[in-house]
């Protein structure tokens, strides 16, 4: 079967297509069979722009046309006892309509569905009494159906999408990291700063709050996800916490730009390589609390802990031994490491996680 539906995605015969088609078509025989509608295309137009990617999007789709609609259908009403169709009248009743939705601030979709609307009753409503209240039944009939297609026929879950995500993320994290504890054997002036690959991470953090957002506007107005919710709100927790560690990531390459421009501090080798020590360890503990927040097992909480106890003692090694340090300005910025590192050992503790197993159990 799977081979089947990639092999018709390949054809571009994806399943929005194919929800598409089929609300059209439903909406067509509906408005034709039941309503007896003149004109079933205006329920299958309807059908056709509302099926959008999420749930969410094809009601605010919806509601856009249908206000869109009913404005025209105003408008032409209002103004089409004192005109005929014709240039003269076209111009004005579209200037009038999109003129007064645009004073409204209502949408951009909606001052062009008024046009299209107040023009279509303009030219029609004058010729076929009722054709104005059909319209908006019509449309409502469309969207509507629309809507419940693409609720009810295999919704879009972007759940995984947010979990492969938070988990590139968290890998991403730590190996910026673990690029910043390089730079530590090769200090200068002209030396790698790590700044493009804070750029990188930077860049991957909005990717993967995009691809939350996405996944809210999927579980939105979608009865048959409704227990996925509480799945992408515990998410929410693990995307707040690798947020907050890229600031932390990000504060840790200021100081060792600042670092680089000590050279008295290239002769401290020993407490460079616990300083890296401490920062690679850190790092695992990243590591360790994404895989931890995507499969919440007791042997991934069990890691993370140790690898968070790990890098706790590698940083208090690094604390005992900061007072070797002469330099008032290096033991500024390398304290300012440490208070960075302790920051993300506490932003991976597995407790809410835990929490998340116990309840899910």
């Amino acid at each position: 079967m799977e081979r089947i539906i990639h092999l018709l995605e390949k054809l571009g015969l994806t399943l929005q297509i194919a929800k598409t088609a089929f609300a059209a078509a439903l909406s067509w025989f509906v408005a034709s069979s039941l309503l007896q509608s003149e004109y079933p295309y205006f329920a299958a137009v309807a059908a056709i722009i509302t099926v959008q990617v999420t749930v969410a999007d094809s009601v605010d789709k919806a509601t856009q046309r249908i206000i869109g609609i009913i404005g025209g259908v105003l408008v032409s009403m209002l103004l089409g006892h004192w005109f005929q169709i014709g240039a003269v009248s076209i111009f004005f009743i579209i200037l009038i309509g999109m003129g007064l939705a645009k004073a409204l601030k209502m949408n951009p979709q909606i001052i062009s569905q008024v046009a299209i609307s107040s023009l279509l009753v303009l030219a029609f409503g004058q010729t076929k009494e009722g054709y104005a209240f059909e319209r908006i039944i019509e449309t409502v009939l469309g969207s509507g159906i629309a809507v419940l297609i693409n609720a009810l026929i295999v919704p879009r879950n972007a759940l995984p999408d947010v979990e492969l995500g938070i988990l590139s993320y968290s890998q991403l994290s730590a190996a910026t990291l673990k690029s910043l504890a390089a730079v530590l054997d090769d200090l200068g002036p002209t030396r790698k700063t790590g700044r493009s690959e804070v750029d990188a991470l930077i860049k991957e953090a909005n990717q993967c709050r995009k691809t939350f957002s996405l996944a809210e506007q999927s579980l939105k107005y979608n009865p048959l996800l409704t227990h996925k919710r509480t799945r992408l709100s515990r998410l929410a927790y693990t995307m707040e916490q690798l947020e907050s560690i890229t600031i932390q990531v990000r504060g840790i390459r200021r100081s060792l730009a600042d670092i680089q421009l000590n050279q008295h501090l290239t002769t401290e080798q020993t407490y460079l390589q616990k300083l890296k020590v401490a920062m690679e360890t850190t790092a695992d503990a990243i590591t360790a609390f994404g895989l931890a927040s995507i499969n919440v097992s007791e042997e991934n909480l069990h890691s993370l802990t140790q690898a968070i106890q790990q890098a706790q003692v590698e940083q208090a090694h690094c604390l005992d031994s900061l007072n070797s340090i002469g330099s008032l300005a290096t033991i500024r910025d390398i304290g300012s490491i440490l208070t960075d590192l302790g920051r993300i050992a506490s932003e991976t503790q597995p407790q809410k996680l835990a929490a998340e197993s116990v309840a899910t159990s």
